[in-house]
């Protein structure tokens, strides 16, 4: 079973899954930008993730997926988690970051789309010292997560996929609160899916 978890930049989805594979542990994470980012450093000279949408052309962004989906692809394990991001917002607009040849080639069968409050998603940007993140208003996170809703839609369609949202409107108490939930959310519905 292939499962794309979509979110927008800064939603914690990496920790999320880390708790999944903690609670499946026979399963596979698979980040699909660290593959993109080492196919863009061999062979376009890309330093760093935030520059593949800022420095490559459309054509060079769409072989990069391309070529990752193919890796995936060809992955085996009982349940293959692709940590990806379903749209990317470049300078020029939203592009794809599963377009329909990159989601024919993967063939998930769900894909999982996580939205938080924009409160939560700014404050873990301007948190995250480890990349250098766009800033964007509350109403941009905002839009880019109903973008993220119509490409994931046209998405399984493509494929006939089944979606999931998964969505937080409260601003969370704690630390990893919505984390806690989220993965708790993603093996439950794992397991229910197994059990059909």
């Amino acid at each position: 079973m292939k499962i794309i978890v979509a979110a927008v930049p800064g939603s914690g989805k990496t920790t999320i899954l880390k708790l999944v594979k903690k609670e499946l542990p026979k399963s596979k994470v698979v980040n699909m930008g660290n593959l993109v980012l080492n196919l863009a450093k061999k062979e376009f000279g890309i330093r760093e993730r935030d520059e593949l949408r800022n420095k490559l052309t459309i054509d060079q962004q769409r072989y990069l997926q391309e070529t990752a989906a193919r890796k995936i692809a060809s992955m085996k394990s009982k349940h293959i988690f692709i940590d990806t991001h379903i749209s990317i917002k470049t300078p020029n607009g939203y592009f794809p970051g599963l377009s329909e040849k990159t989601i024919h080639i993967i063939k998930p069968d769900l894909i999982i789309v996580l939205e938080f409050n924009p409160k939560d998603i700014l404050e873990r940007r301007l948190k995250d010292k480890s990349r250098k993140r766009d800033i964007e208003s509350l109403e941009e996170i905002e839009e880019h997560q109903r973008v993220n809703r119509e490409f994931a839609l046209s998405a399984a369609t493509h494929t006939q996929s089944v979606v999931k949202f998964i969505t937080f409107k409260k601003i969370q108490k704690k630390k990893f609160e919505h984390a806690k939930i989220a993965a708790k959310k993603i093996v439950e519905l794992i397991k229910s899916m197994k059990d059909k």
